[in-house]
């Protein structure tokens, strides 16, 4: 008669990685669900601003638009929830992430490399102004009614046309030039277009959000020293951070399931055991709004 042998039940530094697998694969599996579904909510979200201005370079009257109001959803979304707009569905965002993932993989299979390269944390902290000066640019360049004349420089609208299975025309070679500068970026350096170029990202981190929409972290709970959840954190951002920078957190919760202890809390991670819950919650939220803002491309 074959004996059957006991499972051991699992330490808690198992447990911990398996948690951090699933969160993974969950938030992997949404941003592939709103990449597929929802891609140009970030072009949408920029036209908005584009128009803004535009109208109020020329003087013209401003009016509710189909991209004005997904400004508005877009922004009042991050308002009440934070950047999850840009950790879960923005398609240039999920790009990102893959492209990073890409080049962890090779570097670590056909490079032999122990660590993925990437960008020293004070040229990190520099290169996140830049997309301030982006959005300043062209803010300016629509206010002076320059901008609606370049044509064929953008590299997100060559992302745009991309996702939704086109060629970029004739025109455009300048912006297909800069999309795949964006893309090698992208390998070296987690969330590259987000946290250096992205004029989105720029008006994200300057909006409010409503403090029960934030992570807080216990530090006087903290292990001396430890720091694990910035060293996992895409932005390079300390919850601590009272500063500008704390606009940069885009609420990809890799930290939540990283630190040792437990600190890192938000009213809505205190509601059950289901670490996915409030996760899909937002996710089916702005799948709605979507809809409702015409985002989604098969309603």
């Amino acid at each position: 008669m074959m004996q059957t042998t006991e499972k051991k039940p699992l330490t808690a530094a198992q447990k911990k990685q398996r948690t951090l697998k699933h969160r993974a694969w969950l938030r992997a599996a949404v941003q592939l669900m709103f990449f597929i579904a929802m891609p140009g909510a970030f072009v949408a979200g920029f036209n908005g601003v584009k128009q803004l201005f535009l109208r109020i370079g020329h003087g013209e009257v401003l009016q509710l638009d189909s991209f004005t109001l997904s400004l508005l959803g877009l922004c009042g979304f991050t308002i009440l929830f934070g950047r999850f707009f840009c950790g879960y569905v923005c398609a240039f965002g999920s790009l990102g992430d893959g492209v990073w993932w890409l080049s962890g993989l090779v570097q670590k299979k056909l490079l032999h490399r122990k660590k993925q390269f990437q960008l020293p944390e004070k040229a990190v902290r520099r290169g996140q102004k830049v997309k301030f000066v982006v959005l300043a640019v062209i803010v300016g360049l629509c206010t002076a009614g320059v901008y609606s004349r370049l044509t064929g420089w953008s590299p997100w609208e060559v992302f745009s046309r991309l996702t939704a299975l086109r060629t970029p025309p004739a025109g455009f070679g300048l912006g297909i030039a800069l999309f795949v500068l964006i893309l090698i970026g992208m390998a070296v350096q987690p969330r590259f277009f987000c946290q250096f170029l992205c004029p989105m990202g720029a008006v994200f981190a300057l909006l409010p959000v409503l403090p029960f929409a934030q992570l807080h972290r216990d530090g006087e709970n903290c292990i001396p020293g430890c720091s694990a959840c910035a060293h996992r954190c895409p932005v390079d951002l300390k919850l601590d951070e009272q500063s500008l920078r704390s606009g940069e957190c885009i609420a990809c919760e890799a930290c939540v399931g990283t630190c040792p202890k437990g600190n890192i809390s938000r009213w809505d991670l205190a509601l059950g055991k289901n670490f996915w819950l409030p996760m899909l919650a937002k996710a089916v939220l702005f799948f709605i709004m979507g809809v409702c803002l015409g985002f989604c491309r098969f309603f």
